[in-house]
C-alpha cells in the first residue's frame, strides 16, 4: 500500500442534478464563457438568446432548452443536455451541452480566410479607422 488515495472519478451530472439554473453560472460552468462576470456581459449585452429570446443573466435555464450565442464572427446554438451549479473537468462539463450549429458553408469559410488576408489584425489595436472601415465594407458587398 502505497498510502496514496485515489480520486472519485467525477460523476456526469444527470437527473439527479439541479432542476434549474441560472443562465450565467451554466455558461459558466459549461466553459461556453471562462467567466461568469463575462457570461453576464454577453447576456446583458444581448450576445445569449434562450429558446429564441434575448436572456438576461438571472434567467432560470432548464434541461432541454436552446441556447444561441453570438461569438465574434459566428453564431452558435447549443441545446442543454445536463445542468451544473458547481465547476467541473473541462471534460465533463463539456457533456452539459450538444452543440448543433451546422458546419460553415465552403464560401463563408473562403470568405473569412480572404478577410484576414486583406484586413489583418492591427498592430496598433483599437478599432478601424472611418476609411478602413468603407473599404473593409466594399469589399464584403462585393
Amino acid at each position: 500500500m502505497t498510502g496514496l488515495a485515489r480520486r472519485p472519478e467525477p460523476e456526469v451530472p444527470g437527473a439527479e442534478g439541479p432542476a434549474e439554473v441560472r443562465l450565467d453560472v451554466f455558461l459558466d460552468v459549461s466553459c461556453l464563457f471562462p467567466t461568469r462576470s463575462q457570461a453576464k456581459a454577453a447576456c446583458e449585452g444581448g450576445k445569449v438568446d434562450v429558446n429564441g429570446a434575448s436572456a438576461r443573466a438571472n434567467r432560470a435555464l432548464r434541461v432541454g432548452d436552446t441556447l444561441q450565442i453570438t461569438f465574434p464572427g459566428r453564431r452558435r446554438t447549443f441545446v442543454v443536455r445536463a445542468l451544473a451549479e458547481k465547476n467541473l473537468p473541462k471534460a465533463v462539463a463539456r457533456t452539459l451541452y450538444e452543440e448543433t450549429t451546422p458546419a460553415p458553408s465552403a464560401e463563408a469559410l473562403e470568405a473569412r480566410r480572404i478577410e484576414k488576408l486583406l484586413f489583418p489584425e492591427r498592430e496598433a489595436g483599437g478599432k478601424l479607422s472611418h476609411r478602413e472601415r468603407r473599404e473593409r465594407d466594399r469589399l464584403r458587398r462585393g
